[in-house]
């Protein structure tokens, strides 16, 4: 058994992701009786929490340098406190708690870990990233069935699940990307109408092919993207804010125009933010049939290709996922 473990941390904040953390080196701690010691194997990159958290910049987090950075792994047990009996030595297991993504060892209490029956990449992209999608679209975005369903960065790892899931609703989607192996994936996961959007321009798609407008859009880009979406919403149009992908790397835009209520307005249509820590109530239920859904071939996961391995990668694959080159859930192999 290793005596030490390394870890990622942010030592300072800072504007630049790469110019705020460190490498530390810690002992492997003694676990209580409640408690799990597992071995990571996999983490998800989320490029756009990680450079906002280590600048400071997200509101419901307040921390002081040095902290813990990574947020979801999949690995498995190689150790258990005494009073643990639901988990055993060699079990897969997930975890998705700030700080427990980046490391090669953590320990959790049990009743953090959400068991599976591998520890592959594939799972980091069902937890968090697919809960994501469906407790946004379903909650949030108040997803029915036989609408227009627009998905921004259609083919990242939250995109592509959400493709997916509002097909199955009954739903005509669309998605938004930016190069042929993307659309190629997003048709293969059976998008009806994929908009490369180097290619053609969204606003003019959506008004000739669309008059009518878009019931739901899952927009996780923002800027440009966002006010298009706002102005081709369709009567009792929802859009749902999942991120905002375009303003992580940079300040924010300071827009000067009428107030889009005058657009909203008139259509009783609605823009809506969405952030899973204020929708806990319904993880469990979100994970049950997400992990279902995959296990029984009915739900696609992509995981980018690209390989990212060691603590040392998370650097290159966050930025990686900032520049909009992944195709698929972003992973690091520890």
């Amino acid at each position: 058994m290793m005596t030490t473990y390394r870890k990622l941390v942010a030592r300072k904040l800072s504007q630049d992701f790469q110019s705020a953390i460190a490498i530390a080196e810690c002992p492997i701690p003694v676990l209580s009786p409640h408690e799990l010691l597992i071995r990571n194997r996999f983490a998800g990159v989320n490029g756009g929490f990680d450079t906002l958290v280590c600048r400071g910049a997200i509101p419901y987090v307040n921390l002081n340098p040095p902290f813990d950075l990574g947020v979801e792994a999949v690995g498995e047990v190689v150790a258990v406190g005494q009073a643990v009996s639901t988990v055993q030595v060699g079990d897969a297991v997930a975890t998705i708690h700030r700080g427990g993504g980046y490391r090669e060892y953590q320990t959790v209490l049990v009743e953090q870990a959400i068991k599976v029956r591998a520890a592959t990449p594939q799972v980091l992209t069902l937890l968090p990233t697919g809960v994501s999608a469906l407790v946004a679209l379903e909650q949030v975005g108040e997803m029915t069935s036989g609408e227009t369903v627009l998905v921004t960065a259609a083919a990242g790892g939250t995109g592509h699940i959400a493709v997916q899931l509002a097909k199955r609703a009954g739903n005509h989607v669309i998605g938004t990307c930016g190069s042929e192996a993307k659309a190629t994936l997003l048709k293969a996961l059976g998008c009806d109408r994929v908009i490369r959007y180097r290619e053609e321009n969204l606003g003019e798609v959506l008004q000739q092919e669309y008059p009518n407008g878009v019931d739901l859009v899952f927009d996780c880009v923002g800027r440009q993207v966002f006010d298009t979406c706002v102005e081709h919403l369709a009567v009792r149009g929802r859009l749902v804010i999942v991120g905002f992908i375009s303003e992580y790397t940079s300040s924010f835009e300071i827009v000067t125009q009428p107030r889009i209520y005058q657009k909203l307005f008139w259509k009783a249509a609605s823009v809506r933010g969405f952030l899973m820590p204020h929708y806990r109530e319904h993880f469990a239920s979100a994970c049950d049939r997400l992990l279902e859904l995959f296990y029984s071939g009915n739900l696609k996961v992509a995981v980018d290709p690209t390989e990212f391995r060691g603590l040392e990668a998370i650097p290159s694959a966050v930025n990686y996922l900032l520049q909009g080159r992944n195709c698929g859930k972003v992973v690091v192999q520890l």
